[in-house]
């Protein structure tokens, strides 16, 4: 799926207004959120979506999220029960994504959905998001703007090196600054964590006053990013290494010589604002064999271990 030449948008009125009118229109716009680039296009239009899955060679059976604006745009769409309430009101906008009951007449595509009852829906805490949010007045399905399995994008040149004229625009926001996607959980029932991220699992678990379920099956996706193989460089990852053996690189963390360091310091905030704009470093600088320091598996440390885990899973 070839479009013309990538239009690239400045953040602002102008640049966003006709982001909007490209949505509208059905193409395809990469923006910045405050996690990682999303791709997007209208939920609502069966073509829109499925553009997105050509665009980026994803598996048809991986559901997507829908971004909003507010929580009042979210109850439009999807059921919301106590807990999901309690949730929304603490971590939105932010980088929480709920799945819930989806609406009968929510008029949303069975691709955004991959044919499940329920639909993932988040509300991002970026301005750029957040008037593209606005000025296109309706729900927008966004994954990361990526090429289905490899890196997520954190920068505008990410998006642009990986599906370059494949999308219609891009609004070019800088940096994403929490650099992980978002965390999955499902309200169907008892909360269930599905996906670790941006937000630490206890800071859910104490707003919640109980601990999150773990998903049952995560080769059956409920939502994305459940894929086992998923963020790979082009590289083999080897994962909780010392030291580099001959012939890899070291990707660090905390007080270790390396090539690169995720955080000489040991910051788990900045390790996952840096991991993928760094794992996107490696397959520049050609590495083939790369092995990742050890990172505590606590608040942030989770969601990148899951990250690291899944880029060096088999493919």
């Amino acid at each position: 799926m070839t479009h013309a030449p990538l239009l690239i948008l400045p953040p602002d009125v102008d640049g966003v207004a006709r982001a909007a009118a490209v949505l509208r229109d059905g193409g395809l716009v990469s923006f910045p959120t405050e996690t990682v680039y999303g791709l997007g296009a209208d939920a609502r239009k069966d073509r829109a979506v499925a553009g997105i899955f050509a665009a980026k060679g994803r598996p048809s059976f991986n559901p997507l999220i829908v971004h909003l604006p507010d929580m009042a745009a979210a109850e439009k769409y999807c059921v919301f029960n106590d807990d999901a309430t309690r949730l929304a009101d603490a971590f939105w906008p932010g980088a929480l994504t709920l799945v819930l009951p989806l609406r009968p007449d929510a008029g949303i595509s069975r691709l955004v959905t991959a044919g499940l009852d329920t639909l993932a829906v988040r509300v991002p805490d970026h301005p750029v998001a957040q008037r593209l949010l606005r000025a296109f007045g309706g729900p927008v399905a966004a994954p990361s703007a990526n090429p289905s399995g490899r890196i997520s994008p954190t920068t505008a040149a990410h998006v642009s090196a990986g599906l370059g004229n494949k999308i219609n625009a891009l609004v070019d926001g800088g940096p994403c600054s929490v650099g992980l996607e978002s965390t999955i959980v499902s309200c169907v029932g008892r909360p269930a964590l599905l996906r670790a991220g941006g937000i630490p699992t206890e800071a859910l678990e104490t707003c919640l006053g109980a601990p999150l379920a773990l998903p049952d099956d995560p080769e059956t996706p409920q939502s994305p990013g459940q894929l086992a193989s998923h963020y790979a460089p082009l590289g083999t990852v080897r994962l909780n290494a010392t030291e580099a053996q001959s012939g890899e690189v070291l990707l660090g963390f905390g007080p270790v010589s390396a090539d690169l360091n995720l955080s000489p310091t040991g910051d788990l905030t900045e390790a996952a604002a840096k991991l993928f704009d760094y794992l996107h470093r490696l397959d520049l600088m050609g590495a083939t064999r790369i092995a990742v320091s050890p990172i505590p598996d606590r608040g942030l440390g989770r969601a990148i271990n899951d990250r690291l885990r899944r880029a060096a899973a088999p493919r």
